[in-house]
């Protein structure tokens, strides 16, 4: 029962993560730095449960069915958005399938060695997220015009524009994600299988 519950509250911090994460979609200014943060926090809670679910099972697969719970739970919970007025491409695509299939195989293609699992795996994960999170956006309507149209009543301090950095500080904000988010991606799969052994 504790595996289980376990695999729910995971999942539900990735759907909390998620629903904040739309947020850069309205605030520009914040726009590539909040890309790269919220792209790292998503691969870093898809690896961790999805590592964690697939090596209690021990079925490949089940990292792409963990990816779905996340995009299911988001989905339940975006649609509050949705009564709220907002448009329905705010509402999220899943962007974690691919990067939990590329887990699966992983698995799979090394005969289930939990090893290549943390390292191929986390690699290949923190990887990808960003590069299909990119892709997310860019379905998405105009920034701009969004932001007009559906208008913000609030804006909570640390959302706050400040001077755009792109450019200033890194150039690509998929390549930086990327990169921080395959080292990382490493370490929180080494986690998620750890909790196996507890």
């Amino acid at each position: 029962c504790t595996h289980y519950l376990f695999i729910v509250v995971v999942a539900v911090n990735s759907t909390l993560l998620t629903i904040n994460a739309g947020d850069y979609i309205f605030y520009t200014d914040w726009a590539w730095t909040s890309f790269v943060i919220f792209s790292i926090s998503q691969s870093l809670m898809l690896v961790v449960g999805a590592c964690y679910y697939l090596t209690f099972t021990g079925v490949p697969g089940t990292a792409t069915y963990y990816a779905l719970i996340m995009t299911v739970y988001t989905w339940v919970a975006k649609g509050a958005w949705f009564a709220l007025g907002y448009p329905y491409d705010f509402i999220v695509t899943p962007v974690w399938l691919p990067s939990a299939m590329l887990l699966d195989l992983a698995y799979w293609a090394t005969k289930k060695n939990k090893h290549s699992l943390i390292l191929f795996g986390g690699v290949m994960c923190g990887i990808s997220l960003p590069l299909f999170n990119m892709v997310n956006l860019i379905t998405v309507a105009d920034p701009l015009e969004t932001a007009f149209k559906y208008p913000r009543p609030t804006l909570a301090p640390y959302m706050t524009p400040i001077e755009p950095a792109v450019g200033k500080f890194y150039n690509s904000p998929v390549a930086l994600g990327a990169g921080a988010g395959a080292v990382l991606s490493v370490t929180m799969a080494a986690l998620g299988c750890k909790l196996n052994t507890w």
